[in-house]
């Protein structure tokens, strides 16, 4: 497997000017700067899917996504793997897609406990190889419960690929097998990443502002 190389988004990094970049007007007030422009997520999904094809040469592969905030990600990625596998001359396997959501929180607070919700039945997961796609780790814990829970499920094989690792002061260390970028701890929207589902609908990544927090926070 690729050693794991992604980009550092570093704390003195102060981004890019809203006005270098077409914002939805909608959003424009509730945003300080864009963090990581489109354009750069889609080259890094472009690199991320060569290297997850060549792990997987010859070898049938099923697309495990987190929803609701992975669902961009997990269809970009696997657009670019396809068309890797397509101009591939190495044996290929079958790419399949199942898509899970996790709970692990009650109003904002932990219950310690994780729940899989939108797949039919996980022993259906038995003998194959599982790429985990998630949009965002942050703490870690919820990623770490997930693959204690799949290993009870006996699966061939898991690897994890995270878009973004937030460099959180309350990450339990754990990081993915591929990474996009890794991101300072600020609170980031866009690219199907929302805060109380809104900003799922601005193509890059930027960070909220505080009065972005208190127009769309929960009432």
């Amino acid at each position: 497997m690729h050693p794991c190389k992604y980009i550092i988004v570093s704390e003195e990094e102060e981004g890019y000017p809203l006005d270098a970049f077409c914002i939805p007007s909608h959003y424009e007030a509730y945003l300080e700067r864009v963090l990581v422009p489109c354009g750069l997520i889609m080259d890094r999904i472009e690199r991320l899917s060569r290297d997850i094809a060549q792990d997987y040469v010859n070898q049938p592969f099923t697309a495990l996504c987190v929803l609701k905030g992975g669902y961009k990600f997990c269809a970009d990625l696997l657009d670019k793997i396809k068309q890797n596998v397509r101009n591939s001359e190495n044996p290929t396997g079958v790419i399949s897609v199942d898509f899970i959501r996790l709970k692990s929180y009650v109003n904002e607070e932990s219950t310690g406990k994780l729940k899989v919700m939108g797949i039919d039945n996980l022993s259906t997961l038995a003998g194959r190889n599982l790429l985990i796609v998630e949009d965002i780790i942050d703490t870690g814990f919820t990623m770490s419960n997930l693959l204690v829970l799949l290993k009870e499920f006996k699966p061939k094989s898991v690897r994890v690929v995270s878009l973004f690792v937030k460099r959180s002061p309350n990450s339990n260390g754990y990081k993915p097998d591929y990474i996009g970028f890794e991101v300072p701890n600020k609170f980031i929207v866009g690219y199907a990443l929302d805060y109380n589902e809104y900003f799922r609908d601005l193509n890059h990544v930027c960070i909220i502002n505080e009065k972005g927090k208190v127009k769309y926070g929960k009432k």
